[in-house]
């Protein structure tokens, strides 16, 4: 799929009042490791940063052809993976609160049978296995239903694949709503015998700091490469 569509947690109207969904909790920002984060960027009118780097996918790919997975499964299961490797992902600014979570999903989006653009978030299970039968089940209830899939008391990953274009990078939107973390990418490009993949991470200044994010994408270049 090539889409570009921005997803992220999508909360109910009245969460900034009462915040009772199972695998989430409101904390105080103040006796956490983000307490510095959360004054210096609670009220910033662009709190959002964006980071760029070069995949080597190789093996992704290789492993898509050879096991007929999709291609985008396989990358939306390795950024959960190290996602969940890094703590910073289960904090989540919301509104002038910040929400802890227990669980984490990753958005892909899909066109349904009208031809609109869905999103549909998939839990993330360290089970490759778990996480590609969810994902199939998922995206064809998605498509079938013409329904976002939207899970509210999970911290959500959001994704964009422009496949059909070559895109040195890209900076998302921030809309004052949506404050999850965001990655975008295009098409993979041939260098000689190796494959590469731009990657662009989003993510709330609140939620992590530079070389949180810079660690989280080495850790997804390693989970890449050791598919």
């Amino acid at each position: 799929m090539s889409f570009f569509f921005y997803s992220g947690s999508r909360l109910p109207g009245n969460f900034a009042r009462k915040i009772q969904l199972e695998n989430m909790k409101e904390i105080d920002p103040m006796k956490t490791s983000r307490a510095y984060a959360y004054d210096m960027w609670k009220d910033a009118p662009m709190p959002m940063v964006t980071l760029l780097k070069r995949m080597e996918i190789s093996r992704l790919y290789r492993v898509s052809k050879r096991k007929r997975l999709k291609f985008n499964m396989l990358m939306c299961w390795c950024i959960g993976r190290a996602a969940s490797r890094t703590r910073e992902f289960y904090l989540l600014p919301v509104g002038r609160k910040l929400i802890q979570y227990q669980c984490i999903a990753v958005c892909t989006i899909v066109k349904d049978r009208e031809g609109q653009l869905r999103s549909c978030d998939v839990p993330y299970s360290a089970d490759l296995w778990k996480f590609n039968a969810d994902y199939v089940r998922l995206t064809e209830e998605v498509v079938q239903s013409g329904k976002d899939h939207n899970l509210q008391d999970y911290m959500v990953i959001g994704t964009s694949a422009l496949i059909h274009s070559e895109i040195d990078g890209a900076v998302g939107m921030y809309s004052g709503i949506y404050n999850n973390p965001f990655l975008i990418w295009g098409r993979y490009r041939r260098q000689l015998l190796r494959k590469t993949l731009m990657v662009s991470f989003q993510f709330h200044h609140v939620q992590m700091d530079g070389a949180h994010a810079a660690l989280f994408l080495e850790r997804l270049q390693t989970e890449i490469k050791s598919l």
